[in-house]
């Protein structure tokens, strides 16, 4: 039986396949890797991967652009404790909204991942 801080608010995150494409408004995102890093003896969960822009106009010189990210989902509270009803696991997490706290956990993110952009959930 595990034991859950009921205190402190909880957002489930639904996992996504890695290396597959998601369509998105203008072209699509591609998770590529889940993370669970140490942090002041908890876990936080982010995933990394790459979005691509299609087509971005500025000045009528229209574009594709891409951009690799990090997005921080939080504290890990409970790992895949269930399957939602796409049978995608689910982990409860705890969302990180201390600016202190984030600007350094973005500070490690970068140091460590091949990324530009960090944003938190």
């Amino acid at each position: 039986m595990r034991l859950i801080d009921k205190t402190a608010a909880t957002v489930d995150y639904v996992h996504l396949p890695l290396n597959e494409d998601v369509i998105a408004f203008a072209g699509y995102y591609t998770p590529e890797s889940e993370v669970r890093r140490p942090f002041r003896g908890r876990k936080v969960l982010y995933v990394t991967g790459h979005v691509v822009v299609e087509a971005t106009c500025a000045g009528g010189n229209c574009a594709s652009t891409n951009y690799w990210y990090a997005i921080v989902a939080g504290y890990v509270v409970d790992w895949q404790y269930r399957e939602n009803e796409a049978r995608r696991p689910v982990t409860l997490t705890e969302p990180i909204s201390d600016r202190e706290t984030r600007r350094e956990i973005e500070a490690i993110i970068l140091d460590n991942e091949a990324v530009t952009m960090v944003d938190f959930r």
